[in-house]
Formats: C-alpha cells, sequence, structure tokens
C-alpha cells in the first residue's frame, strides 16, 4: 500500500488523496438499469465497484454490449419474421417493429442486466 501524504487544514491533517480521471461519458439506458439493478439486488458488487472505482467502466461496457447486442437481435428478428410495407401499412408497420423491439429488449434484458 501506497504511503499516505497528508495537507494542514485548520487544526486538522487531511489526507491527499486524489480520484482517478475518468472518461466524460454520459450513461444510457441499458447502463442506468445495470446500476439500477446493482442496487435494489446485488449491493454488495455495488458497493465494491463504487468503492474500486469500477462501477462507470462496468456500467459503461454494459450499455456498449447491450447497444451492439440489441442491433444484432433486431437485424436477426427482422430476418426471421420480416415488416409489413412501410409505405401501405404504416401502423402495421410500426406495430409489428415495436413488437420486435420489446422481443430484443426483453432479452437483452435477462442476458445482461439481470445477469
Amino acid at each position: 500500500m501506497a504511503e499516505l501524504t497528508y495537507r494542514q487544514e485548520g487544526d486538522y491533517l487531511v489526507p491527499n488523496i486524489e480520484l482517478e480521471k475518468m472518461e466524460d461519458r454520459p450513461l444510457g439506458k441499458y447502463g442506468r438499469m445495470r446500476r439500477t439493478h446493482l442496487m435494489e439486488n446485488n449491493r454488495l458488487l455495488y458497493n465494491h465497484l463504487t468503492l474500486t472505482g469500477k462501477l462507470f467502466p462496468h456500467l459503461w461496457e454494459v450499455q456498449d454490449t447491450a447497444t451492439a447486442r440489441m442491433e444484432q437481435l433486431m437485424k436477426e428478428l427482422l430476418a426471421a419474421d420480416p415488416a409489413p410495407d412501410k409505405k401501405t401499412r404504416q401502423m402495421d408497420w410500426v406495430r409489428h417493429m415495436n413488437a420486435l423491439k420489446a422481443q430484443a429488449e426483453e432479452i437483452v434484458t435477462a442476458e445482461l442486466i439481470s445477469n
């Protein structure tokens, strides 16, 4: 363990501790879902990741993986069950695409978020 140095702040000695510089990147939908899942269902892992400074890199990795998996699943589901013609049956196309997206999100949630 590294030797700690201190600075004088009034009557107190305060340790010179700095957080590691992290990428300033927003957290997307799947990253926020994963964080909420960890906070509610796996407090030990959540606290460990937070204290070691690995929480946000973990959440960003889950976000990237979930987004890529969603794109892949949508392509596969669309190939297996083609959508109706968008020009002539717009509402059917929207209904079909929303159903496929719901299926893909359910799979991603089970595989990556809740796992």
